[in-house]
């Protein structure tokens, strides 16, 4: 009797995966999420032929499952993959230095997959000591060589960065900040604020640029440049810095340097750093107005002589001073009545 056709070798649309044999072939670790999709990270040598027979098989697997976007993680090592993936209607995602992410939207919809990322994060460091003067550089290349300008060391927040627990995760603006400073002019700081931020468009790659001025505090002040990319490196005066005539011909940085100036001068009230929790687990920094976002911790000790019940309470206030300011007062004739009723109804000795 003859043999049917293998269904490896029909094309995707027209492949058809007996209902019995659904979950026992395909592609291994393929893992699906949230949103009807599947990742597959491709990891062991394979022939390219078995590859594209399996694959065929598992897309018509997918789309009897309902599945919509598929992602095929190749790392470097399997590059010959990435034509035969292609031609099975695959395109290009994203790139890593160790991986190509390639991407196919099975169903006749409209694809909603999210794009690759559209931004990346820059940051310019104020550093300024205690005798007004701010940290500035002269950089060797790029768009700053050859105008005479003294500038905020300036840099990009790192992709990855080591974890205490061995993992890799997202560099910190605030941790990208304090790195940058340290190698371009060896100064140690901490982080104080976000002064501002700016978007630019098609910068590195095409690219949009999310700049974010840091406040930084000097923890050391004796500079040693990074010769592979500073011309020079100095404190100078803060009105020196604001004044140069390379800001009043460039507004977006004649505004950067006045922000600054009006910081030093107490005038300005950035946004302050919190580490936070989420669902995922993750450790993100939340970065809000100090100024007028105040955190309340409110501890209700249980008490010798009290009634209510021993409660320890977290309170969260958005609030303005002026408010804050009532609230306290309000917390201290609460707490006094309450006092003064137990004293009077013979609950606490009177020698208290």
């Amino acid at each position: 009797m003859a043999s049917s056709p293998s269904t490896s070798l029909l094309p995707i649309k027209e492949q058809i995966v007996p209902e019995n044999e659904v979950q026992q072939i395909g592609l291994p670790d393929a893992d699906e999420d949230q949103y009807s999709g599947v990742t597959v990270h491709m990891k062991e040598l394979m022939d390219s032929d078995v590859y594209v027979a399996l694959l065929r098989v598992s897309i018509s697997q997918w789309r009897q499952q309902g599945k919509k976007g598929i992602w095929i993680k190749l790392p470097i090592q399997l590059a010959d993959l990435v034509v035969p993936t292609i031609k099975e209607g695959f395109k290009y995602h994203h790139a890593e230095p160790d991986y190509l992410m390639l991407v196919h939207w099975i169903p006749e919809t409209p694809n909603t997959l999210p794009a690759n990322a559209s931004h990346y994060a820059g940051i310019g460091a104020f550093v300024m000591n205690i005798n007004r003067e701010v940290l500035v550089v002269k950089e060797k290349h790029g768009e700053f060589e050859q105008e005479d300008v003294w500038k905020l060391p300036t840099g990009v927040v790192n992709q990855f960065v080591d974890s205490e627990i061995f993992h890799r995760q997202g560099e910190d603006i605030c941790a990208g900040a304090i790195r940058e400073v340290r190698e371009e002019t060896a100064i140690h700081t901490e982080f104080a604020e976000i002064l501002a931020f700016q978007q630019f468009h098609q910068q590195l790659h095409g690219k949009s640029n999310l700049f974010f001025v840091c406040m930084l505090r000097p923890l050391s002040f004796k500079i040693k440049k990074q010769d592979s990319e500073i011309e020079a490196a100095q404190w100078m005066p803060i009105e020196e810095y604001v004044n140069q005539p390379y800001h009043q011909k460039h507004k977006s940085f004649d505004y950067i340097a006045n922000i600054c100036l009006k910081k030093s001068q107490n005038d300005y009230s950035g946004f302050s750093s919190v580490p936070t929790s989420t669902s995922s687990s993750t450790k993100p920094n939340l970065y809000f107005n100090g100024q007028d976002f105040k955190i309340i911790l409110v501890n209700l000790l249980p008490g010798e002589y009290t009634d209510w019940n021993p409660v320890h309470r977290v309170i969260l206030i958005d609030v303005l001073p002026s408010t804050f300011r009532a609230f306290v007062i309000s917390i201290f004739f609460a707490f006094t009545g309450a006092f003064s009723s137990l004293l009077t109804r013979g609950q606490l000795p009177r020698d208290v």
